[in-house]
């Protein structure tokens, strides 16, 4: 969906093992600017164990726990109980945090997107794509962001240097 977000994936090689917590640093970014549209306590306190994996306060029995109940409770959500029909919004924010701890960076990001324009705007704005790209531009620059601070605290190129490297 956000094809320059996908493009900076391929590039950083962010599906690589290696890349775990770049992943899971730039899902957990994500998916807190929609924690305020979560209406599960439960899915609140699995996004609270991403974050106190990353703090190093959990280890990753207790993610891959919290990332199989988180995805149990996104596939058994009832919708929003609010009179405002914005269920949408909170089930795809429940789906970016299943995601999110699952390490699967990229379809986290997508469901926060449709969460925060679905939360925003309802069915119209999901509707207008022109809608999704301040979301988009902000998850590219945040990848962007995570990846370089990654760079320079290790001093290690990332595989985006070294494939510009071979197409020139």
């Amino acid at each position: 969906m956000n094809e320059a977000l996908d493009r900076l994936a391929t590039q950083l090689d962010l599906a690589a093992s290696g890349n775990e917590r770049l992943r899971l640093e730039f899902a957990n970014a994500c998916t807190l600017r929609v924690k305020h549209l979560l209406e599960e306590p439960a899915v609140l306190e699995c996004l609270n164990v991403l974050g106190q994996y990353l703090e190093g306060s959990v280890g990753h029995a207790q993610l891959e726990r919290a990332a199989t109940e988180t995805i149990r409770l996104a596939n058994h959500h009832q919708g929003s109980k609010s009179i405002d029909g914005c269920g949408h919004a909170a089930v795809s924010a429940t789906y970016a945090v299943a995601n999110a701890l699952s390490g699967k960076a990229v379809q986290a990001a997508e469901y926060a997107a449709y969460a925060s324009v679905y939360g925003h705007g309802g069915y119209g704005a999901v509707a207008d794509l022109e809608s999704f790209q301040p979301e988009f531009s902000w998850q590219v620059g945040c990848l962007a962001s995570l990846a370089a601070r990654r760079v320079s605290a290790t001093g290690v190129i990332r595989p985006l240097q070294s494939r510009r490297n071979q197409a020139t």
